[in-house]
């Protein structure tokens, strides 16, 4: 099929948009300012070899983590291209200590969204050449528009977005993103700059055969994650399941929806509630997780019901194929109830 005859997703936006309850053209407007950056980001992602943009900054981010110059460069470039488009009131990064209150205009800012950002997922593979991501949550203002935007616009629950995807930077450049109604997949054409729909509604498999998760942490995860590892290495139907872990969400995410998985992220000795923070990576992952026919939760809970009480607040995450997810919250509750 030649790339004529392929939707674009400036098209596939302009189409759909009727299928948004709040349909403005502001969203569109939105989503447009979201795929301008990810070309610039893909740009200077794959400068990495040759251009000054490898390795740390010298600074940490609000989690303790070293910012890698890409981390601050993604960061910068979204902010930028999201604040002049006059499009949004908001912005919270990973990245940034607070929330960015943006001002459009002589009448103080009218928008109605808030975008919730990781402007780089994974970006410590980057040194090694390992696919890395962007993932993004938009939400309705809960403040009234033209007055200055509140944390608490940005801390509502993950039922509340309207929109969330990530962009990955791999083999080939793609955004996957839904509105609710759907999760689709656009690649990257890097010879004309323009997105093509590449993977129309996207589905986990409801079963898979590949688990997701950091064994290195093995002997600090909860018996519960301990268990349920144990059943997937177990020799017996359709198992042992295949270990596959990337170390960048996306990426780990993205396999697992198109082959068939569960990723994991639980609490362990070092990090009691989890290393993933709710707003910015688990929420929107979720999102897409259910709109493509999977499941997450933190092992007992749906993500995307639990109240936010920070902008960086961190959550376990289990999320993929709905049997194996569900599976693993049988290990979880009965390691629960032995308790």
């Amino acid at each position: 099929m030649s790339d004529q005859s392929l939707q674009t997703l400036g098209e596939f936006i302009i189409e759909k948009q009727d299928d948004f309850q709040y349909s403005t053209g502001e969203l569109s407007r939105l989503l447009s300012a979201i795929r301008l950056a990810s070309k610039v980001v893909n740009r200077e992602v794959n400068k990495a070899g040759i251009a000054d943009i490898l390795g740390k900054v010298g600074n940490t981010n609000i989690q303790g983590e070293d910012q890698q110059k890409l981390d601050v460069l993604a960061n910068e470039i979204f902010i930028t291209a999201l604040s002049q488009r006059e499009v949004v009131c908001g912005i919270a990064s990973e990245e940034s200590d607070d929330f960015i209150d943006i001002k459009c205009g002589p009448n103080g800012d009218l928008s109605k969204y808030v975008v919730l950002i990781d402007p780089l997922d994974g970006s410590s593979n980057i040194d090694v050449n390992v696919s890395v991501g962007t993932i993004f949550s938009i939400y309705r203002r809960i403040s009234e528009p033209g007055t200055p935007v509140i944390k608490e616009d940005f801390l509502q629950k993950g039922t509340e977005q309207i929109a969330a995807g990530y962009v990955v930077y791999g083999s080939s450049t793609m955004i996957v993103y839904t509105t609710g109604n759907g999760v689709n997949g656009f690649t990257l054409d890097p010879s004309l700059g323009t997105y093509y729909l590449s993977h129309p509604n996207m589905k986990f498999p409801r079963k898979g055969k590949i688990y997701s998760i950091n064994e290195g942490n093995y002997i600090k995860f909860p018996q519960g994650v301990k268990n349920y590892l144990k059943y997937c290495q177990m020799m017996e139907g359709d198992r042992p399941y295949t270990s596959r872990y990337i170390g960048s969400l996306v990426s780990d995410f993205h396999r697992n929806m198109i082959k068939g998985g569960i990723y994991i992220y639980p609490s362990y000795a070092n990090a009691p509630n989890g290393k993933l923070r709710l707003l910015y990576e688990c929420n929107p992952m979720a999102f897409l997780a259910e709109q493509a026919g999977g499941k997450a939760s933190d092992g007992f809970t749906r993500i995307l019901e639990i109240e936010p009480t920070e902008l960086h607040q961190r959550v376990p995450f289990f999320c993929g194929s709905i049997e194996m997810v569900e599976k693993a919250e049988e290990f979880m509750r009965m390691d629960a109830i032995k308790e």
